[in-house]
C-alpha cells in the first residue's frame, strides 16, 4: 500500500519572521505569479520496502534524469531510500508516479512525501 503525507503550507520567511498568507501552491496548482513551468518544485520522498541493494537508487537517478530533474537518492540507516527531486512541478509529479508504479526495482511498500519550493542546491542527480 502506498500512502502520502498531507500537504503542509510553506511560508516564506520575511524580515522579522513569517510573511502571513504566503504559501506554496499544492501540486497541480499554479503558484502566484506564474504557471507550473515557472515554478521550481521540490519533492522529498521517503520510500519504504525492499529498496536497498536492488539498484533502486540507480533506477531513480535514471528516471529523474530522463524527466530533466536534479536532486539525489540516498540510502537511510533504517532501510528506506530518501529521494529529493527538484524541477517543474509536473515532472516531479511524474517521478512520484513512477516511484509508486509497478516497474521499480525491489519492492515498494509505502511512500511518504512532501512538497516545497526548490532550493537550487543541486546541479545534477546524485546517488548517495
Amino acid at each position: 500500500m502506498v500512502s502520502a503525507s498531507r500537504f503542509r503550507p510553506w511560508r516564506r520567511p520575511g524580515p522579522g519572521g513569517q510573511a502571513p498568507g504566503e504559501q506554496l501552491a499544492a501540486p497541480g496548482e499554479c503558484a502566484p505569479g506564474g504557471g507550473p513551468e515557472s515554478d521550481v518544485a521540490r519533492l522529498t520522498a521517503w520510500v519504504e520496502g525492499r529498496v536497498q541493494g536492488v539498484g533502486f537508487r540507480w533506477w531513480v537517478r535514471s528516471q529523474a534524469l530522463e524527466l530533466g530533474l536534479v536532486g539525489s537518492a540516498e540510502n537511510l540507516a533504517d532501510g528506506r531510500v530518501k529521494v529529493i527531486a527538484e524541477g517543474a512541478q509536473d515532472r516531479c509529479r511524474q517521478l512520484l508516479a513512477r516511484l509508486e508504479g509497478a516497474g521499480t526495482p525491489g519492492r515498494v511498500s509505502r511512500i511518504s512525501h512532501r512538497w516545497s519550493r526548490g532550493t537550487g542546491e543541486f546541479s545534477g542527480f546524485a546517488e548517495r
